[in-house]
């Protein structure tokens, strides 16, 4: 706003002088030009003068420049990680690592009911950040080039595969803050919304005591029994939500693009190399690794629908301890 004014102040007296001298030296009063060769001290003054403006302009630029790079000091440290085509944040010190992705339902999205107020910009796993404090963003890519851009930050950071990004951000108001992916980043690139929910303090440091129990509990669930009933309820959830994209919900595929799994020899026969390409995906293709991404309840469910759906009917099950054994 500095700047605004001192743009102010410079067009009204440039403004202000233009038209008086208009005004007082029309033709109609008798005005005649004066005549005159130079003028040193006008020459030297229309030169001062207009250097003493640009300083005044650059002092506080450049103070805001450095502010809006200066990092240090945060509060909170967040590391933000793109992939095909979801988010990944991890709460540095504190234990607390997810993924975030799309929830519009599918749909919606395959115009098979009415969209939502949110439509493409809903996920499952909100970025949480406490209001009035400084939140530093680290940012990086698992695979291709994406950009976090949230509007009402000013934040727009590309996240790049073997660099880390820096910005930060301090939210004043709680509330619920919408963004998207801004670099084309492949298929499903405008699938891959952002959000931020901001919390007043108390707020949020709950939420942190209950994200942290909810990680102890998933741990706790890895290490139990499951049937395959259980398996396959929770296996399709998993897929609609980190599958179904490529793979289509009925297993189908997109022909010459992404295989069906309907019939696939890698869902019908040996379980081995099935549970190998979820958990390290296929170089080459856009089969990404899902390994880091799943916890080992998901990961053994996800595969165990995949090998009974769709007229699979394998009757294999996999167990969470499998796949923690096997994901080391």
């Amino acid at each position: 706003m500095i700047i605004f004014w001192i743009c102010v102040a410079i067009g009204v007296v440039v403004f202000g002088v233009m038209f008086w001298s208009i005004i007082h030296h029309r033709k109609s009063r008798g005005a005649e030009a004066h005549h005159f060769h130079e003028n040193t001290f006008v020459e030297i003054l229309w030169t001062l003068i207009p250097f003493g403006i640009l300083i005044a302009m650059a002092v506080p630029a450049t103070a805001t420049l450095i502010r809006m790079y200066d990092s240090t000091e945060a509060d909170l440290d967040v590391q933000i990680t793109g992939y095909q085509w979801k988010w990944r944040y991890q709460y540095l010190g504190h234990d607390i690592d997810y993924f975030s992705v799309l929830s519009t339902p599918r749909e919606q999205i395959n115009n098979e009911a009415e969209k939502g107020e949110h439509y493409l910009l809903e996920v499952d796993n909100p970025l949480v950040l406490p209001a009035g404090k400084k939140v530093r963003f680290l940012l990086t890519s698992n695979d291709v080039i994406h950009s976090w851009w949230v509007p009402d930050f000013a934040v727009k950071k590309d996240a790049i595969p073997g660099f880390v990004n820096e910005a930060w951000v301090i939210p004043e108001e709680p509330g619920i803050y919408r963004g998207q992916c801004t670099e084309l980043c492949g298929k499903d690139h405008g699938f891959m919304p952002v959000v931020v929910e901001v919390k007043p303090q108390e707020e949020f440091d709950q939420w942190l005591a209950d994200a942290r129990s909810a990680a102890e509990a998933q741990a706790a669930a890895a290490e139990q029994d499951w049937s395959l009933e259980q398996l396959m309820e929770r296996g399709e959830q998993v897929y609609n939500s980190a599958c179904a994209a490529c793979h289509l919900p009925n297993g189908q595929g997109v022909p010459g693009a992404f295989p069906a799994l309907a019939g696939s020899p890698i869902a019908t026969g040996d379980i081995g190399p099935h549970i190998d390409i979820v958990l390290h995906g296929k170089a080459g293709t856009a089969m990404q690794a899902f390994g880091a991404q799943l916890d080992a309840v998901d990961l053994a469910a996800v595969i165990t629908y995949e090998r009974n759906a769709w007229g699979n009917d394998t009757g294999d099950s996999v167990s969470p301890q499998q796949i923690a054994e096997l994901n080391q």
